[in-house]
């Protein structure tokens, strides 16, 4: 996820395009770059925050009345300079920034380098501004030519472009990546999201997928894939700037948790590339994770799905924990570490290890980082930058990853077709955040939680249990279904509140029957369940899902119903769920 910005005005572009780039830099921040047109393509970009690149090279300092500018958070190729945005044509008549990623890039690299062009960075973006030059030579305009090197993309897309050849214009498109235009007397805007301009205009016009935008200074032209012209209303927005850089959002965790179908369909293009390396992997008959928090939930998911799919012996190690469990490993085990950051300490240290013996996989949501310099192979979450310390988006592209990941060792095309299924789903499941936030009213007083599953469904209860924990401090225990007897049990008193992850499948009957014996003991029950089960009668609260998830792919789903019920409980607590207590985004102390 990355953050685009181009405006055209009357006065020097470049002071107003870094202030407006400034607000994008949730988005991003491994990178920053400015394009302005003056007779020629002005370019200055850098690796590091806004400020540490502006203090460098003093980005503001750019001559011209129209430009772009990008704040990056890296996808394809490390967050250098060389991969900075904005990327340029051969002939630097044409600059691109682009927020997105483009599947088919690296065969339509091969093309344009067997026609003479040159690249200079490792990015997917670089093909859009060589596939411009090449169809402007051929004799079309810079709308043209955009429109043409659009249908060739294969993935998700905003852009900007300028050109040399047309420099009173900005082209603009979307495909399934956020773009608005903002109108103004002063001139005229593009960005990723309202905050890049709401010091300059309130008046916005919100694009839809597979729209093309052509912007100068008095005129807005909105057109549909054909170039065909569309009527848009402008919208009025009523933000303050701290609620505009959250998108309206109240906090960061709660517009996170409303990003996650988009995260899902990010993460699931990375299909091919987990493919790919599934074709490189040596013979191993053994697998190990390795992980902390709630990647360590994630990966406990993974150990359920390799054993029960694939039938390999597979563990799950605490990262802190790996140095007593090194003597275990060899050249025929798989050790696969799974960190948002790619920087927990922990976690590095163990893979070093790791690596002198054992192939190594790594899942991490951040390119460049220290994991993905150190691992053999590399699948990257597509979460974007998680602000608010309780990891919520980037749970689920590391679960999406490692699902897609058994998909493809074992072959299961019917598994990937569900996977596709699952963004769709889960809009489905944010819908129902007024029901949770009424359940959340009910139970904020609560001194303890439990949550109960059996099966896949388990590490969804301790991941539950750890969310509540972490911002709304309540006492809270996930355990599975079938340990209630050997201890928890005796916990249980009237009015305590325990959750039970209930969907269909095998391990449901046997479920049930325990959440029965919490019950019969006073218990309030939370079930979360399916909405065609018969069984679930006159429980206090029910979260059932339409339509029905099999327990395969219910930790996909359901856990969105429990981050947004420890959210509700932190917001009714006067909690900032964003920033709990001694808790930090990475671990990088041991």
């Amino acid at each position: 996820m990355c953050g685009i910005v181009g405006c055209i005005l009357d006065n020097e572009v470049a002071p107003t395009i870094i202030e407006s780039i400034k607000k994008l830099e949730y988005r991003g921040y491994d990178s920053v770059g400015i394009a302005t047109v003056t007779d020629k393509i002005n370019v200055k970009k850098g690796s590091g925050k806004i400020k540490e690149v502006d203090d460098e090279i003093q980005l503001t300092e750019i001559d011209g009345n129209i430009g772009i500018a990008h704040v990056r958070w890296a996808t394809h190729g490390n967050p250098t300079r060389e991969n900075a945005h904005p990327h340029n044509s051969c002939d630097n008549k044409v600059s691109v920034v682009h927020n997105g990623i483009i599947e088919n890039y690296k065969e339509l690299k091969q093309e344009l380098q067997l026609e003479g062009h040159v690249f200079k960075s490792e990015t997917d973006t670089e093909v859009i501004p060589h596939l411009i030059e090449k169809y402007m030579k051929e004799g079309n305009n810079l709308l043209k030519s955009t429109q043409l090197t659009i249908k060739k993309l294969v993935g998700s897309y905003a852009l900007a472009v300028i050109s040399t050849e047309e420099p009173d214009k900005i082209i603009g498109a979307r495909k399934e990546s956020p773009l608005i235009v903002g109108v103004s007397d002063k001139g005229n805007f593009l960005a990723s999201d309202v905050p890049a301009i709401l010091n300059e205009t309130r008046q916005v016009i919100y694009l839809e997928d597979n729209e093309i935008i052509q912007l100068e200074k008095d005129k807005v032209t909105i057109m549909d894939n054909n170039l065909n012209p569309i009527e848009k209303e402008i919208t009025t927005i009523d933000w303050n700037p701290e609620m505009a850089e959250k998108g309206g959002y109240p906090h960061f965790m709660l517009k996170e948790i409303n990003e996650e179908p988009q995260v899902i369909r990010d993460t699931l293009s990375e299909s091919p590339k987990i493919k790919e390396i599934v074709s490189k992997f040596k013979n191993f008959n053994r697998i190990c994770f390795v992980a902390c928090g709630t990647s360590y939930h994630a990966s406990l998911i993974g150990e359920y799905l390799i054993e029960t799919q694939l039938h390999i012996p597979t563990e799950v190690i605490l990262a802190s924990e790996f140095e007593y469990f090194q003597n275990t490993l060899d050249n025929h085990t798989l050790v696969i570490f799974i960190t948002q950051s790619g920087e927990t300490a922990d976690t590095i240290q163990a893979l070093k290890t790791a690596k002198k013996i054992s192939e190594t996989l790594a899942i991490v949501n951040v390119v460049g980082s220290t994991i993905t310099r150190e691992a053999h192979h590399v699948i990257y979450t597509r979460a974007g930058p998680e602000i608010g310390v309780a990891a919520t988006k980037t749970y689920l592209s590391q679960l999406i990853c490692i699902y897609l990941l058994v998909a493809h060792l074992k072959e299961d095309e019917e598994l990937i077709q569900k996977l596709y299924s699952i963004p769709e789903l889960a809009e489905e499941s944010i819908k129902r955040e007024e029901q949770i936030i009424e359940i959340a009213k009910k139970y904020k007083t609560a001194k303890d939680f439990f949550y109960i599953g059996r099966g896949f469904n388990y590490p969804t209860a301790l991941e539950g249990a750890l969310k509540l924990k972490e911002i709304t401090y309540i006492h809270a225990e996930g355990y599975p279904a079938g340990e209630l007897k050997h201890g928890p049990l005796a916990l249980i008193e009237d009015g305590i509140p325990v959750v039970g992850i209930l969907p269909p499948g095998s391990s449901y009957a046997k479920t049930f029957n325990n959440l029965q014996e919490i019950r019969a003991r006073g218990a309030h029950m939370i079930i979360l369940g399916a909405d065609n089960d018969t069984q679930i009668d006159d429980v206090h609260d029910k979260l059932l899902f339409n339509p029905v998830v099999d327990e395969l792919i219910a930790p996909l789903i359901y856990i969105i119903d429990l981050q947004l019920l420890s959210y509700h409980i932190s917001v009714q607590k006067e909690i900032d769920p964003d920033k709990p207590k001694n808790l930090a985004k990475s671990v990088t102390v041991v």
